[in-house]
This record gives C-alpha cells, structure tokens and sequence, in this order.
C-alpha cells in the first residue's frame, strides 16, 4: 500500500514529501484522540457547565478534518513563487483547508477566552472578526503570486494587534464575575495564546511568503502551532475552569433542557409551584368536591363547585392563578 501522495498526486512543483505526510497524519492522530476526550470530558459533566468544553469540541473536530485532509495530500493549490531562491520560477503547494481551519478555529479559541472575562458582546465579535481578518488575508496574501502578497500580509499583521490589545490589555481591564481566580488563569493563559499568535505571521512569511522553507517544513511549523493553540491550549484552560462555578459567567441559555440543574431561570419554577400547592392538569371526577387550591396567600384560588360542578378544564384556571399568587409573593 502507497503513501498519500501515490493516491492523491501533487500538482505543483515544491510539494510536501512522502514523510510530511506521515507528520501530517500523526498530528491528525493527536487532534482525533484529542477530540474523543474532550466529548468524553464535556459529556461528564453536568447539563449547563458544558459550553466552554463544547467550543473545544468545535475546535478540535475541525482540525481533525482539516488534518485528514492535508495529510491525504488534498485540499491544496499550486500558486506561483514570488522568489525562486535561485531556482527556475516553479509554482508552490498552498494548502487552502489549512486556512478553513484556521478561520473555524481561532474565531472558537478568541470566543472562548473572552467569555471568561467581562468584555460586551460588540467587543468580543469585534475581536472575533479581526481574527478573521488575520487568517483571510493570509489565505489571499498566499495565492498572489506577485510582490502584492505583502500589502495583505500587513493588513492582516494590524489584525493581530487589535487582538493583542482586546487580549491583553482591555480583557484584563474588565470586570471578571467568576472572581479573581478566574483573571489570574485569564492572564496567563491569554499571554500564551497571544505568543503563539505571533509565530503564525513569522511562519507564513517563510513558507507561503518567502519561500525560504520547503512545504514539508512549513507542515512541521505548522503541526506544531496548532497542536500548541489547539489541544495542549484547550486543556490547559479548561482544567483551571474546572471548579468555577458556571453560573456566574451568566451563560445559561434558560433552555428546557437547562432546568433542573440550577442554571436556567426556570429552575425551582416546580419546587415553588409545589410548595404553594398548586397542582397542574388535575380534573376532580363529576359527582365530587374539589378541595380549595392552598397558596401562601390565598389570592386568586377560587374552590369548585359541589354536586358535580366542573373545575376549571384540565385544572389552567387554578394553576394560573395559583402560579400568578406565587410570582406576586
């Protein structure tokens, strides 16, 4: 059985070798088994406390497929090279899933490291969208094969430090309601990002940029990064989260499905609605008393008639009422 590249060809002249693509392969390996902790791990936990894990799992699946892709040698285009470094002008393997990856994954790592602070909402999309500035203009830079490359490179450069600034400097400034343990692992974990952050342009202008390293070398630069930023990073940050209260990043959705668990504003709804004594859905059979609905303050329960007299159909009136009195009190 072939490698990657007898199944699936490269068609530009500098092209990853047959051991880029093992390397390739390895860290699609990685992110995989990465991925299957972090659905075990997310899934162990209570309903409500999941959405930082969840955004990991979004993160890591895309790298899987993004991985699965490169390593089968797909996924990729071949664009001129601006410098030949002393080589006939050949055409360069970009890979553009690479940059699907990226604008998948650093949107989901900015969201969540900013959830954990105070910052608003427009300030965190504003955030989201510059990382999205930062990794399109490197997917355009890469495929313009002339000395115009730079002017998106620079442009998506200014991106990075909009990030940087959101990250490290007016993040930290907000309030933290989760506590002061919370702002602590924030700073540290967001000045590891912010690091890692600065390599990619420094990778970018020597493989796509500069054609100073070879394809399977930039892969190598690459593979590392990511597993940096991606599972080493989301580990790391979710296990200083793992005894936080949730509750106080006010991120419960209020869903059906939160209730119960002390998350969602529906939660003890039931608890109260029982201790007043209102009951839901009970018809009193024909020829019977139905005894008065019991609230703590009386108010809006009328008893039902005697003699086979009909309680309110499906028992809506009383619980209405009933459940107004217990809002009211």
């Amino acid at each position: 059985m072939g490698n990657s590249l007898d199944h699936n060809p490269p068609d530009a002249a500098r092209h990853i070798t047959p051991g880029g693509s093992k390397w390739l392969w390895a860290v699609c390996a990685m992110m995989a088994a990465s991925d299957l902790a972090m659905i075990f791990w997310a899934f162990s936990r209570a309903r409500g406390t999941r959405l930082f894990h969840q955004i990991g799992i979004i993160v890591l699946t895309t790298a899987t497929i993004a991985y699965f892709a490169m390593a089968s040698d797909l996924g990729a285009a071949p664009v001129l090279i601006e410098f030949p470094r002393g080589s006939p002008r050949v055409d360069r393997q970009v890979f553009y899933v690479r940059y699907i990856q990226w604008f998948i994954t650093l949107s989901s790592l900015l969201l969540e490291l900013l959830l954990a602070t105070g910052l608003t909402l427009s300030d965190i999309f504003t955030t989201i969208f510059m990382g999205w500035v930062f990794v399109i203009c490197g997917l355009v830079g890469a495929f313009v094969p002339s000395t115009y490359k730079w002017g998106f490179y620079v442009i998506g450069v200014f991106g990075m430090f909009y990030i940087w600034w959101v990250l490290l400097g007016h993040g930290p400034r907000s309030t933290f309601a989760a506590g002061g343990a919370v702002r602590s692992g924030y700073l540290r974990t967001a000045s590891y990002f912010s690091f890692l952050l600065m390599l990619y342009p420094i990778a970018w202008a020597c493989s796509e940029g500069g054609n100073v390293i070879s394809p399977t070398g930039e892969m190598i630069w690459y593979g590392i990064l990511d597993l940096f930023a991606g599972p080493i990073f989301l580990f790391f940050f979710l296990w200083g989260l793992r005894e936080v209260d949730m509750a106080a990043f006010g991120l419960n959705s209020g869903k059906y499905t939160d209730t119960g668990y002390g998350y969602g504003p529906g939660a003890g709804m039931a608890t109260a609605a029982g201790a007043n004594g209102v009951t839901t859905g009970a018809v009193p059979a024909a020829g019977t008393v139905a005894a008065p609905a019991a609230t703590a303050t009386g108010a809006g329960a009328a008893p039902a008639a005697a003699n086979g007299a009909a309680a309110a159909p499906g028992g809506v009136g009383t619980t209405a009422a009933g459940a107004n009195a217990a809002n009211r009190v």
